[in-house]
């Protein structure tokens, strides 16, 4: 969790709920306001002039959305487009700079989330810059298995649809489904009930 509920709540925090594809906020809109996760899962997204979708980030409980764009304040080049129901926290940008300004602590906790939002996307821009499918998708499942202790064979499921997978590495889904098959046969991945355990 990157600020703690009781913190939100003690300085005047809103909550909002939004329904599946609903959009938090859309690309070329001004950032005023610090979204906090409480409840479900967000996609940062953008589209092509054909419609295409291309998914920047997958987010979910105690994660922030587009809290980098408020120390710049330019627009967000990219959507939040709500992925399953969500509960947010609402905290106006003044409020949020005020809390960053009264607790250092607070302010280094936000420096290093939002270090590993850079780790995040220089990591993801290595593997879509590979003309390989698998160390694409091997590059985002390391990625992801990254952030628990377990590092055994098998011992994280991965938590998202194929779909979302090609869209994340710049895939199309005929070719993620058919690499993630091979990483099968060669026992880099195990398929259990659709669920890809990495």
């Amino acid at each position: 969790m990157v600020i703690k509920e009781e913190i939100l709540h003690s300085v005047g925090a809103s909550i909002k709920h939004y329904r599946t594809s609903e959009f938090i906020f859309q690309e070329g809109d001004l950032p005023n306001y610090y979204y906090q996760i409480i409840k479900g899962d967000v996609k940062l997204n953008n589209y092509n002039e054909d419609g295409k979708e291309f998914i920047q980030n997958i987010l979910s409980e105690g994660q922030s959305c587009g809290e980098s764009l408020l120390f710049i304040e330019k627009p967000y080049p990219m959507n939040a487009e709500v992925l399953k129901p969500c509960t947010i926290f609402k905290l106006h940008k003044d409020t949020f700079f005020q809390l960053l300004n009264s607790s250092s602590k607070l302010c280094l906790k936000i420096s290093n989330f939002l270090a590993q939002r850079l780790y995040y996307k220089f990591i993801m821009m290595q593997n879509i810059s590979n003309q390989n499918p698998a160390v694409r998708l091997t590059g985002l499942m390391d990625y992801l298995k990254s952030f628990q202790n377990d590092e055994r064979l098998y011992s994280f499921m991965i938590p998202l649809t194929r779909q979302q997978m090609a869209s994340l590495t710049g895939l199309c889904v005929e070719t993620t489904i058919r690499i993630i098959k091979v990483m099968e046969r060669n026992k880099v991945v195990r398929i259990k009930n659709r669920k890809i355990l990495y």
